[in-house]
């Protein structure tokens, strides 16, 4: 069992998606959306910090799946979006949690199965792949889609370093 918080962060929003992952198989814990007030940055990194901090004690997922930064409309929102990874990050990894970054493209394409799908095409993917009654929303989609990715990344170094051999058939 592997318990996989993905965290889609934001300044204004950041959501979070905790899935459980055993053999294969991927079944949803929680998900939801940090809100954050308007105001001073220093204020909003620390809610950040202080929710998934109390996301980890809560649930106790072992790994964190949270996208890589991106240029964002501006330089400004690139800094900023990279202010609120590195609080989520920090609460993570100040717990001894392994971290992994993965890029937006990488995550629609380990859930949707195209890296340029639509916000709705992964609420939609999420929905399916955990057998969710109802598309969660769009930031905890996003932070679930993350965790997945993850643990589809994590099955397939598994698969690769098992393979024992390789066979070869000659194309007649």
């Amino acid at each position: 069992m592997s318990l996989i918080l993905g965290i889609d962060p934001g300044s204004r929003k950041t959501g979070f998606g905790i899935i459980n992952y055993l053999s294969g198989r991927s079944e949803y814990v929680t998900s939801g959306v940090i809100r954050l007030p308007e105001g001073e940055l220093a204020p909003r990194l620390k809610i950040i910090f202080d929710s998934v901090s109390q996301l980890v004690e809560q649930y106790c997922p072992q790994e964190l799946a949270v996208e890589q930064v991106f240029m964002a409309k501006s330089a400004g929102s690139a800094l900023k979006l990279g202010q609120a990874r590195g609080a989520a990050i920090v609460a993570c990894a100040s717990r001894g949690m392994a971290v992994a970054e993965y890029s937006a493209r990488q995550i629609k394409q380990s859930v949707v199965g195209t890296g340029g799908a639509e916000k709705a095409q992964v609420q939609h993917m999420v929905k399916v792949l955990l057998k969710l009654p109802a598309e969660p929303q769009e930031d905890a989609a996003d932070a679930l889609a993350a965790a997945l990715c993850h643990a589809h990344t994590r099955q397939s170094m598994i698969n690769m370093a098992g393979a024992s051999s390789v066979r070869r058939r000659r194309i007649r």
